[in-house]
């Protein structure tokens, strides 16, 4: 099969392909969620969601720093590929490599040395906290593949290799299912069988990924680096790492003003509204994945008219699945509850309300995640920053806080909706005044600021 070329290669026909694998890839991975909340919302009841819905705060930190440290190096790799300057191209996959190994032993040490503390930060009380560390104990270890995950398939694609990362993750993904029914149920482990099969199918993701290695079309090199480089690194993948990290902080605030304002049912099924928006955020990350390998090299190669058609591939795609999926959760809210959970009469009667409002933020959030792909590939990151700052930390964070005080304990569910909202009017402000930018040729927009 001809390898694909970033910059040659018809420009939709090659980025339909890497969205085909990368959002395949994104939607089972969030399989490993998926198939634990079902699994052990029927085998614990609401108690069990709400536990996932504490513990979820750790899954985030985890993909932010798969994030920060894969797409950082990623970008930055076929930005000097596309330059020709084939020695930093390795230089940036060597240091990512490294930096993923610290960040992992940092974060397995962290959360195992502190685990109770945190998990109470994360809104754990003394009945979550045993179910919530039962699931830990076999994930803790896990945590490394969870961020190499991320750093492997970010360079894969960058090596034009789209299909093997989705491969590696469809049979984790079915591991992890097969895993939960056995564990779970036929061995009546709970919830700790289902922090063992998602553990196993973490291991089988990492390992198939492995594989490209030994392949004779592998490009990628381990070289001797320079530490310095690990400053561009974090400053290029921040914006994107930002997402995942926003979300467990957003989670903590969340949980924590749930219990306070609403109680434990009301948690549960914020539970199942952040499971639900993990999968549309995983295939958003998707959509920009699918694109960032071709924006970066085509932008380093100073091929500009291609980057602007790639940019408007990813904003139609975006928007489209952003309706499709709002549209599902808002006509079928509780279908999706019973699918996570036996609901008791209580759960059912606040469900339909609490997910209808939840689900309007989808209509821009899988936008928002692209243009904070976007503009980190074409060496942008301010933007990128401002505006996963925005939608994760400020405009959300300050919301989460205040519209219970000023407007009720309902009004917290509005929060991400109308900061979803308002960060995209900013970032597409950004990207259309950008494709309305009049160019002559490739030539004269690079020699632009």
């Amino acid at each position: 099969m001809r390898k694909t070329d970033l910059l040659t290669d018809k420009i939709r026909p090659m980025y339909a392909r890497y969205l085909v694998a990368a959002t395949g890839s994104a939607l089972v991975y969030s399989v490993f969620g998926i198939v634990d909340a079902a699994m052990i919302g029927n085998y614990h009841g609401p108690i069990g969601n709400a536990a996932l819905a504490v513990f979820s705060p750790i899954w985030a930190v985890g993909y932010c720093l798969g994030l920060l440290s894969g797409v950082g190096g990623a970008v930055l790799f076929g930005n000097a590929r596309g330059k020709g300057d084939e020695k930093s191209a390795q230089e940036y996959f060597s240091v990512t490599v490294l930096f993923g190994a610290i960040l992992s032993v940092l974060t397995v040490l962290i959360i195992g040395l502190f685990r109770t503390p945190l998990l109470r930060l994360f809104g754990g009380d003394d009945t979550l906290i045993p179910l919530c560390s039962d699931y830990l104990s076999p994930i803790l270890f896990a945590l490394p593949c969870c961020i190499f995950v991320n750093i492997w398939s970010s360079f894969l694609r960058s090596d034009s290799a789209p299909v093997l990362p989705a491969i590696a993750v469809i049979a984790g993904g079915c591991l992890n299912i097969i895993g939960d029914y056995l564990l779970i149920y036929r061995m009546d482990m709970g919830i700790r069988g289902a922090g063992i099969a998602t553990a196993a199918g973490l291991y089988l993701s990492n390992l198939i990924m492995l594989l490209h290695f030994l392949r004779k079309k592998n490009t990628l090199r381990l070289i001797r680096v320079r530490l310095g480089l690990l400053r561009d690194v974090v400053k290029t993948g921040f914006p994107t790492a930002v997402n995942d990290l926003a979300l467990g902080i957003l989670a903590v605030l969340f949980n924590r003003q749930i219990m306070k304002w609403l109680g434990a049912d009301a948690l549960a099924v914020y539970g199942i509204a952040t499971l639900i928006a993990t999968i549309i955020q995983c295939v958003a990350y998707g959509i920009g994945q699918a694109a960032q390998p071709i924006l970066s090299e085509n932008h380093g190669a100073g091929q500009f008219r291609r980057v602007r058609e790639c940019m408007r591939c990813g904003i139609w795609t975006s928007f489209f699945f952003g309706a499709v999926a709002a549209a599902l959760v808002f006509l079928l809210p509780e279908p999706l509850v019973r699918l996570f959970t036996d609901p008791t009469a209580e759960l059912l009667a606040i469900s339909p309300g609490i997910l209808r409002v939840y689900c309007l933020s989808f209509l821009f959030l899988p936008f928002n995640i692209y243009a904070t792909y976007y503009f980190q590939a074409i060496m942008k990151e301010r933007i990128a920053l401002v505006g996963s700052v925005a939608r994760g930390v400020v405009l959300s964070g300050a919301l989460v806080l205040l519209l219970p005080v000023l407007y009720g304990p309902g009004s917290i569910f509005w929060a991400m909706p109308v900061s979803e909202m308002i960060v995209c009017g900013f970032l597409l402000l950004f990207m259309v005044k950008r494709q309305r930018d009049p160019v002559a040729d490739d030539e004269q927009y690079l020699s632009r600021p």
